[in-house]
């Protein structure tokens, strides 16, 4: 299951404190993503890795995380990428 992956990837590279990832492809049915299988997925993630990192640089760790993945199995994706101190001030 592509939410497995998604989550033993992230858990992999960045291994974070918080990580919730959201099946979307369901409000997405009939998208030009869909019919090729790629689904439409939402993560949040608390990671230390993202302390003085810029949000382009923080989306790339997760992309980079991700690898093939972003290619094959996930058409679009949402990234909410917090530091623990973000994540406790929210």
């Amino acid at each position: 299951m592509t939410i497995d992956l998604i989550k033993q990837k992230l858990n992999l590279a960045l291994s974070p404190s918080v990580l919730e990832v959201l099946d979307n492809s369901a409000a997405h049915a009939g998208h030009a993503g869909a019919q090729s299988g790629g689904g439409h997925y939402h993560v949040t993630l608390v990671a230390e890795d993202f302390n003085g990192k810029s949000l382009v640089q923080r989306h790339q760790l997760v992309y980079r995380a991700l690898g093939d993945l972003m290619k094959t199995e996930i058409h679009a994706l949402g990234i909410n990428a917090l530091t623990s101190n973000e994540h406790t001030q929210g």
